[in-house]
């Protein structure tokens, strides 16, 4: 596939994740049956496999969710089938920006693997 097509995958995403559980549908169209996600956001990584835990896993993200929250995706970079994507998050709710670098597989314009990486967070003080 053609890398211009494997980075639409990849803002369709984030544009899809920026809406977060109005866009689910358009989300969950993007990975392939069988796709794996590995994210951080209960503290250490855990890995979902297939759309349905896939589905779950976003639903319990969503829960705690920022109404103010933007999701800036700020580099795209792109090798054969794998993608590293750069993107900052930013609320009123959290002290300063949110960064991380998702690690992405992409086959016949679906997602097939997505690990989140979070690699820079706020200070929140004590």
């Amino acid at each position: 596939m053609p890398v211009d097509d494997d980075r639409k995958v990849v803002e369709e995403l984030y544009k899809a994740m920026q809406a977060g559980p109005a866009r689910e549908a358009a989300i969950m169209a993007l990975f392939t049956d069988d796709a794996v996600l590995v994210e951080p956001f209960t503290g250490q990584p855990r890995t979902h496999s297939g759309k349905a835990d896939i589905r779950a896993a976003l639903a319990a993200i969503w829960q705690g969710r920022a109404p103010d929250l933007v999701l800036t995706l700020d580099r795209v970079d792109i090798e054969e089938d794998s993608v590293r994507a750069e993107w900052t998050c930013t609320s009123s709710i959290l002290p300063g920006p949110l960064r991380g670098r998702d690690c992405l597989t992409v086959r016949s314009g679906k997602i097939a693997f997505l690990e989140i990486t979070i690699t820079e967070m706020p200070s929140f003080g004590r």
